[in-house]
């Protein structure tokens, strides 16, 4: 059912400053890691850590749990209040977490202050998710995403670049101070925004109302199935993200050169995201999604074999190709599956995004953390992951869909 534009909420903004906006909100989640990533070895050595050590990359694991719980709490709140209140306190708790953080004492204090920080990250994720759901349906939605995750994902590409050039002239704290200072900078900017949740929508903050609307989310085959689709592909990426920098380091001994490859890979997932948004307008989002999970599980399995063959230690140039395969498939997944998950759930928008949200999330950023404990010093754990995992969201799928892939994308909602 597409939105009536009479009722659509209006907005102050251009499509191109609406997309730039959200687009930046929703990416100061990823700041928040990405940035830090340079930042490892200073970070070890001023907290005392053994240069090898991996137990840095919990500061991934409790941001990524913040960011996961806290949607709980946002989708709610969101659909009740509205978005922009709810956009209001995620950054005013993310400011407080990067502050604290900037000052933390210990890795103990840090991995507390890093979970609060997440909690902040995750009001943005949400309203960003609600606000998309609340403007366009179907086949615009998702190439609204694909905009919105393209520019997102210019965070990734630029944000380690920063926190390098921020350690040649400052200690580590200050990276977190900066980050401090982008979501001051965010709050701003999102006073122009307008409201988008529509009068009918606003559910009452009632446990049985918000339990009611929980469950109609998981309970929703095609929302569950992609759901979960989601979290398989989100565990191996968390894994990815918070690794990234010891298998780069110890595997191929790429310590100052780590920002730019990572945001050379960063980038190639941006412009995967970029082709999307063509794409579906001519095949499909779900013609789309499947198409590309499919070749994905297939790909990734080559580049298992090919890791494996060579005792999980291949030549950098192959690594970096079998990357960037897996990363442009992320390119292409993760807006074409928020989309399908998302479609049928206008009327709990707010708080379908945030069960999506945590779920996929919280259960990733366990996954990914097994992942990371099973580092051996080569690349086989995280390939293996790529493949297995891959092979998990093809499955959930499959489920979602009876069996029939390739399908058009329904226009159904659940009201």
């Amino acid at each position: 059912m597409a939105v009536n534009a009479a009722t659509r909420p209006r907005s102050r903004l251009g499509r191109v400053e609406f997309t730039t906006l959200l687009a930046f909100s929703m990416s100061l989640a990823a700041l928040g890691i990405d940035i830090m990533l340079p930042a490892f070895g200073a970070i070890r050595s001023d907290l005392g850590l053994p240069s090898d050590s991996t137990r840095v990359a919990g500061t991934v694991t409790t941001y990524f749990l913040g960011l996961a719980l806290g949607q709980i709490f946002y989708g709610p709140v969101s659909d009740r209040f509205g978005r922009k209140p709810a956009l209001y306190v995620g950054y005013g708790i993310y400011l407080f977490g990067a502050i604290a953080a900037a000052v933390a004492p210990d890795l103990g204090f840090m991995l507390v202050v890093r979970f609060v920080w997440g909690l902040g990250a995750a009001g943005p994720r949400v309203v960003t998710l609600s606000v998309v759901r609340d403007r366009f349906e179907g086949e615009a939605m998702s190439r609204a995403m694909s905009f919105i995750m393209a520019v997102f994902i210019l965070v990734p590409v630029m944000a380690p670049s920063v926190g390098a050039l921020i350690l040649t002239v400052a200690s580590w704290r200050w990276v977190f101070g900066f980050c401090a200072g982008a979501a001051a900078v965010m709050a701003l900017w999102a006073s122009r925004l307008a409201e988008s949740l529509h009068p009918d929508h606003r559910m009452e903050l009632r446990f049985k109302r918000v339990m009611a609307a929980g469950r109609t989310v998981v309970s929703h085959r095609q929302t569950l199935g992609y759901t979960l689709a989601l979290t398989a592909l989100m565990g191996v990426f968390t894994s990815y993200l918070a690794s990234s920098e010891i298998i780069f380091g110890e595997v191929f001994g790429i310590v100052a050169g780590f920002p730019l490859v990572f945001g050379g890979l960063a980038a190639v997932m941006g412009a995967a995201m970029l082709t999307n948004a063509g794409l579906v307008r001519r095949i499909g989002t779900r013609r789309m999604a499947h198409g590309v999970l499919v070749g994905y599980v297939a790909m990734s399995a080559v580049f298992t074999v090919v890791v494996v063959a060579t005792a999980g230690r291949p030549s950098l140039s192959v690594f970096l190709v079998g990357l960037a395969v897996m990363l442009s498939a992320y390119g292409l997944l993760l807006p074409n599956l928020n989309t399908i998950a998302m479609q049928p759930m206008a009327a709990v928008a707010g708080t379908a995004a945030a069960v999506i949200g945590t779920i996929s999330t919280a259960v990733g950023a366990g996954i990914g953390f097994l992942l990371d404990r099973s580092f051996d010093g080569t690349v086989i754990p995280l390939t293996v992951g790529f493949a297995g995992l891959g092979l998990v969201a093809l499955s959930c799928v499959v489920w979602a869909e009876k069996g029939v892939l390739f399908g058009p994308l329904g226009s159904w909602s659940v009201r």
